[in-house]
């Protein structure tokens, strides 16, 4: 059998095109459009190339929540460090803008990030741990504006507000009334805004 010319890339080229075809299926079409036979010809590579580098449909999503994690993490350890030495206003903008904005740009791995039956913990370890990391730099944030004594306390309620405000946009009534991303971008900013003038005392704008 011949191979196809696409699949001469070298094995970390294919397997990274594996897992971006495997993305943009979950974008466009949802889970249960992505199978291994449809990722592979997405990918322009024989039905078993992919099976070369992931052993079933389960470990690319596996590796597609890690790489999930990690990149919501880098975000909000950006947006804390950036913004440690300023105003508290603008260091919650930041660290939301990060979360929120991971999930308007990338909703085919957000809506699969917390969902242990797609991706389950004890199997993919480095998921887990990436997604420790991310929780670890919202608490990080929460210090920045409340003090290490408030971060239990005050932890969840800023993650229900971040990940709400996502799934209100990502598939939710917010999405369906501002459809276009300049839209949705400035939605996010002004919920946040109100929020963040809730939280932390300041006058509500009128």
């Amino acid at each position: 059998m011949s191979v196809r010319r696409s699949e001469k890339a070298t094995a970390p080229d294919l397997r990274q095109r594996i897992l971006e075809a495997s993305e943009q299926l979950l974008e466009t079409e949802g889970l249960a459009a992505l199978s291994m036979r449809e990722v592979a010809r997405r990918s322009g590579v024989t039905h078993q190339a992919p099976y070369h580098h992931f052993a079933d449909r389960e470990s690319i999503l596996g590796e597609l929540v890690t790489q999930g994690f990690v990149e919501l993490a880098r975000r909000l350890a950006l947006a804390n460090q950036r913004n440690a030495g300023e105003g508290r206003h603008a260091i919650l903008m930041e660290s939301g803008q990060a979360y929120v904005g991971f999930a308007i740009d990338r909703p085919g791995i957000f809506r699969i990030m917390f969902r242990p039956e797609i991706c389950d913990p004890s199997r993919y370890p480095a998921a887990r741990e990436a997604g420790d990391s991310a929780h670890g730099e919202l608490q990080r944030m929460v210090c920045l504006l409340h003090g290490e004594s408030e971060v239990a306390a005050l932890s969840p309620i800023y993650w229900a507000q971040v990940h709400g405000l996502a799934c209100l946009i990502v598939d939710g009534p917010a999405g369906q009334q501002w459809p276009s991303l300049r839209e949705r971008r400035r939605f996010m900013r002004d919920s946040l805004s109100h929020f963040a003038r809730y939280m932390l005392g300041e006058p509500l704008l009128a």
